[in-house]
């Protein structure tokens, strides 16, 4: 599991979330501004506390894959609040507007790498069959059998 693509790319997003967790613990304001929005800094705070946080679980844990799936339940609560910055009044629209279609983008990359992920754990989940046993091929077809 951990030479597939999907888990390299989950590291990937992994180190991904402790940035820009961190730049929004650290400068919430700069981001809510530079999106147009209304100061929400605790919020903001609390959205850095929960990337950070997936990060963390996706590089420390040996399975990422419940982490993954709580990056993808956080793009979707990012989407949803962006949503506020694409009113017509936001003299930052076209600010708004890009951040929201790359966290689209983020999220289907996270969806996908989810679900391999999970795929990756089903299928090792699965019972083995243990042939140890048999002779194989080199006794006369009636042995075989």
């Amino acid at each position: 599991m951990y030479n597939t693509p999907a888990y390299k790319t989950a590291r990937a997003l992994g180190w991904f979330s402790l940035a820009l967790g961190a730049a929004e613990i650290i400068a919430p304001g700069v981001l809510s501004r530079s999106l147009g929005m209304r100061e929400h800094n605790a919020l903001v705070r609390g959205f850095g506390l929960r990337e950070a946080t997936a990060g963390l679980g996706i590089l420390l844990m040996p399975n990422p894959t419940p982490w993954m799936w709580a990056r993808v339940t956080g793009d979707l609560l990012d989407l949803t609040t962006l949503l506020f910055g694409l009113d017509r009044n936001n003299p930052r629209r076209g600010s708004a507007l890009a951040a929201f279609v790359s966290v689209a983008a983020i999220t289907l990359v996270d969806y996908i790498c989810a679900r391999n992920l999970t795929a990756q754990v089903q299928y090792r989940q699965l019972p083995r069959r243990d042939y140890s046993d048999r002779s194989g091929l080199l006794q006369k077809p009636s042995g075989v059998r």
